[in-house]
């Protein structure tokens, strides 16, 4: 742990340097040479550096705490009735028939019978449920909206969600005065499944070789593709056979500052948080992508303190003005009409998951080269349910 601590010391001062490096070397217009501008650039990018390493020894951590705790929750009262095994795909029997299918070792009668419990229309099986949180979590690694929004599941059908399309008001009366109706008009937001779908290959040998770790391949691999195009669908979705992303004109966040130039200044984030009600603020977050960031870090409020703070204790993400700094690689970059910052709270945004993921073993397709496809399926929605949780803030256009 105080490697981490270490670490985050450590960016905090090349961050003081790189701030005072700035104001030193800046001209009245902001300006720096050439030379100048490529050492703040390095310090600068030593801070996102050391940013991504922390990330990755808090999740080397997370996961040796999780792999040092205890399995099994100790006896400490005289129980009233037997316990009854695990049920369904959470069974054993059915989590070792799958992986045995995915081997293609022996027994097939006893997979065949297993997975009837998770068979799929389409000729694949559900994973075991043990094993579907693995994924999720692999997904919520991946895929930086997972964690920041709600979710749902849903099992079959559309998901209808009643909102509040306008709110009824009150009326000052007269004494015995007739009092005016006023009703609050309710909408529907519907959320359905969208098939999202990738090929993954591995070779035979690989397959039956038991030292091979083929539940973590396959986690991180669908991990890897499924949440790259969930993440770039659930902000930049146009709902044509995928989500309604977070940017879309009409069913996305609403503008909630336009931009005087060609980029943005403190002011005008600050009229962008001030853009979302206050009830939202509490739990709201900025994201943006990296180039974005970059462009903020040199912002200053009205006492000439930098806005962007990094994060100097574990856990602590870095800040902008006390609200989190999220990033994506899938926002916008700054440019005319683009909108390269979404600020509010992301609950707001639904993700809907239809049944489970599905893999399916294809033997023949790549017999040729000694390989089997696996091919694996999911079905998602999302769509901003709160309207009002969300705000932009969008560039000048040309």
């Amino acid at each position: 742990m105080s490697k981490i601590n270490d670490m985050r010391i450590k960016r905090g001062e090349i961050w003081d340097k790189a701030k005072k490096f700035l104001d030193d070397h800046q001209n009245e217009s902001g300006l720096m040479s050439a030379e100048d501008t490529a050492t703040y650039e390095r310090m600068e990018q030593e801070v996102v550096d050391l940013g991504h390493a922390i990330e990755r020894e808090e999740r080397a951590a997370e996961m040796e705490r999780e792999l040092n705790a205890a399995t099994n929750t100790p006896l400490t009262s005289r129980p009233e009735k037997a316990v009854t095994g695990k049920q369904g795909r959470a069974s054993d029997e059915y989590k070792n028939a799958f992986w045995r299918m995915v081997r293609n070792r022996g027994g097939h009668l006893l997979v065949q019978n297993a997975l009837q419990i998770g068979e799929d229309s389409e000729g694949g099986y559900l994973c075991p449920d043990e094993y579907e949180r693995t994924l999720v979590k692999a997904l919520e690694e991946e895929n930086r909206l997972r964690s920041l929004c709600t979710i749902i599941r849903t099992e079959s059908g559309d998901r209808k969600i009643p909102i509040v399309a306008s709110h009824g008001t009150a009326s000052w009366v007269d004494e015995e005065g007739v009092i005016p109706e006023s009703d609050d008009v309710f909408g529907q937001i519907s959320l359905g499944a969208h098939k999202l779908a990738t090929m993954i290959k591995v070779s035979d040998e690989l397959l039956q070789d038991s030292v091979f770790d083929i539940e973590s391949y396959i986690a991180a691999e669908f991990a890897r593709r499924i949440g790259a195009a969930e993440e770039d669908a659930f902000i930049n979705g146009d709902g044509s056979g995928k989500p309604y992303g977070l940017l879309h004109t009409t069913n996305g966040a609403g503008i909630g500052i336009t931009t005087a130039g060609a980029t943005f200044t403190s002011d005008e984030i600050l009229d962008l948080i001030h853009s979302v009600k206050a009830g939202y603020r509490k739990n709201a977050k900025f994201l943006l992508n990296d180039s974005s960031i970059k462009a903020l870090r040199k912002l200053k409020d009205g006492n000439g303190q930098y806005m962007w703070q990094p994060g100097l204790k574990e856990g602590q993400p870095d800040r902008l003005l006390s609200h989190e700094l999220i990033t994506s690689a899938y926002m916008p970059e700054i440019g005319a009409g683009a909108k390269p910052i979404l600020f509010g709270d992301f609950k707001s945004y639904w993700i809907a998951d239809r049944q489970g993921r599905t893999f399916q073993r294809l033997n023949e397709l790549y017999a040729a080269t000694g390989q089997v496809g696996f091919r694996a399926t999911q079905r998602v929605d999302g769509r901003l349910v709160q309207t009002e949780g969300l705000k932009c803030l969008q560039i000048k256009g040309a």
